[in-house]
C-alpha cells in the first residue's frame, strides 16, 4: 500500500510562474513533450476567463471583498495530489485515474471552499501522474489572531463584521488545518489503495515543501527564470534609456541598473548550471526512504564527506582526495597547501599524508602532513612568517587549482 501525496503551499504575487508551467507555456525539462497534448483541465474556467491569472482575479473582484488588498498580501494556495509512483501508475493502468480526480475536486471543494477552487490541471507528460490545483483563499469569520493581536497593544478588541467575505491564506493554513487536511486526505485517497504518511517518521526531516523545492523546482521554476531571462533584461534596458535621456540626474541609478543587470546575469548563469544537473524526479517518500537507509547502513559517511570537501579546498586533486580517503598515504617532494583561516598558501617539503582519526574521537576524522595535523601546521607555518618579516601580512587572494599527487 503506497502513500497518498498532499502538498500545499502559499503562491507569491498573482503566482505567474506556476501559470506558466501548469498551463506548459514554457516547457520543464522533466516534462515529455510527446504526452503534454494528454494533459487535462479539470475545472471549467466561468465566462469570459481564458486561463488560470485570469480565474484568480476573476474570483478575487468576484467574492464581495470590501477591505483593501495590500500589494503582498497572499492571493492564491497552490495544491499538489498525488500518490506513490508505482500506484499512480497501477490507477492508471486500470481505469481509475478519473474517478481518482473526481475524488480529489470533491475533497477540495469540500474542505477549502467550492468557489475557491478556481483551477485543476491534471499532468500526464510526467513520470508521475499528478493534479495541480489552485485555490483563493476567500474566507469568513473572526480573524483567528485578531484578539491576540488586540491584547498586545493593549487596546479593546471590538468585532469587525464576520459575515464578510476576506482573503486570508493563514487562516486556511494554520498548523492545526494542515495536519487535518492530511488526515482527511488519506480517508480519502484510502479506496485507492493509498495511506497517509508516518507521523514523526525520519521522512518528515525534509518536508514536502523543501523536497518539491529542491526536486522539481530545478526542473521547472529555474527553467521557467531562464527563459524569462529576455524579458527581464529588455524591461531593465527601457528604464536606463529612459534614464539616459536625463542625463546627469539619471547617472547615479543607470550605473545601479547596470551593476544589477550583470548580477543577474551571473545568478541566470548559475541556475543554467543547476538546471542541467538536476535531473530528480518528485518522489519524496521513496528517495527520502533511500537517503535516510544510506544514513543508517553508513553513519561514516558524512563526516567522509567532511574531511573530502576540506582536502579539495586546501588544493587537493579530486583523484588524490580518493586515494587518501581509500586509506592511502599520498607523498611529494614539494607542495602548496592553501589555508582558508589564513587565506594564504604555504609550502611543504617532503611531504607525507595520511587520513586518521581524531585521537579523543574516533567518529571524527583529520588530515596529517608529516604526522602532525594541518591545521596545526598551517598555525606554525603562520607564525613563522609573522616572525620572519616581523610585519603586518597581507592575505593572498588567488587560489589554485586542485594538485594531483
Amino acid at each position: 500500500m503506497g502513500f497518498a501525496v498532499l502538498h500545499i503551499e502559499k503562491g507569491a504575487g498573482n503566482d505567474a510562474p506556476m501559470s506558466s508551467h501548469i498551463e506548459r507555456t514554457v516547457e520543464p525539462a522533466n516534462a515529455d513533450k510527446s504526452r503534454t497534448h494528454l494533459n487535462r483541465e479539470l475545472i471549467e474556467f466561468p465566462e469570459g476567463v481564458k486561463s488560470r491569472t485570469e480565474a484568480i482575479q476573476h474570483r478575487i473582484e468576484n467574492a464581495g471583498i470590501t477591505r483593501k488588498i495590500s500589494h503582498n498580501q497572499v492571493r492564491t494556495i497552490r495544491v499538489l495530489m498525488s500518490g506513490t509512483h508505482e500506484d499512480m501508475l497501477r490507477l492508471q493502468d486500470k481505469g481509475q485515474l478519473d474517478d481518482w480526480c473526481r475524488d480529489n475536486i470533491e475533497w477540495l471543494r469540500k474542505e477549502l471552499g467550492n468557489e475557491n477552487v478556481v483551477s485543476a490541471v491534471l499532468h500526464l507528460d510526467e513520470k508521475t501522474p499528478h493534479i495541480h490545483a489552485t485555490v483563493v483563499p476567500i474566507v469568513t469569520g473572526e480573524r483567528r489572531k485578531a484578539k491576540q493581536e488586540q491584547a498586545k497593544e493593549g487596546k479593546k478588541y471590538k468585532k469587525k463584521n464576520v459575515k464578510a467575505p476576506r482573503l486570508c491564506a493563514d487562516d486556511i493554513l494554520s498548523r492545526e488545518k494542515y495536519k487535518l487536511y492530511q488526515d482527511r486526505y488519506a480517508e480519502a485517497m484510502n479506496k485507492y489503495g493509498l495511506k497517509r504518511g508516518i507521523e514523526g517518521s525520519k521522512a518528515r526531516h525534509i518536508t514536502t515543501q523543501q523536497y518539491y523545492r529542491e526536486l522539481v523546482d530545478k526542473n521547472t521554476d529555474l527553467e521557467e527564470a531562464i527563459q524569462s531571462k529576455e524579458y527581464q533584461e529588455k524591461e531593465v534596458y527601457e528604464k536606463i534609456r529612459d534614464l539616459y535621456d536625463r542625463k546627469d540626474e539619471a547617472r547615479e541609478k543607470f550605473f545601479e541598473i547596470d551593476e544589477h543587470i550583470k548580477r543577474k546575469n551571473r545568478e541566470l548563469a548559475v541556475i543554467e548550471t543547476k538546471l542541467k544537473t538536476a535531473n530528480q524526479e518528485y518522489e519524496p517518500y521513496k528517495a527520502q526512504d533511500e537517503l535516510n537507509r544510506i544514513h543508517e547502513l553508513f553513519p561514516s559517511v558524512k563526516e567522509k564527506l567532511r574531511i573530502a570537501d576540506f582536502c579539495q579546498k586546501i588544493g587537493l586533486a579530486f583523484e588524490s582526495v580518493k586515494s587518501l580517503i581509500a586509506g592511502n598515504i599520498l607523498t611529494a617532494n614539494k607542495f602548496s597547501f592553501f589555508s582558508q583561516e589564513h587565506n594564504r598558501k604555504f609550502l611543504a617539503e617532503d611531504v607525507k599524508l595520511k587520513i586518521e582519526k581524531e585521537p579523543d574521537n574516533p567518529n571524527k576524522l583529520r588530515l596529517n602532513l608529516n604526522g602532525m595535523d594541518i591545521l596545526e601546521w598551517f598555525k606554525d607555518k603562520y607564525r613563522e612568517v609573522q616572525q620572519k618579516n616581523n610585519i603586518s601580512i597581507e592575505p593572498e587572494i588567488k587560489k589554485g587549482k586542485g594538485i594531483k599527487f
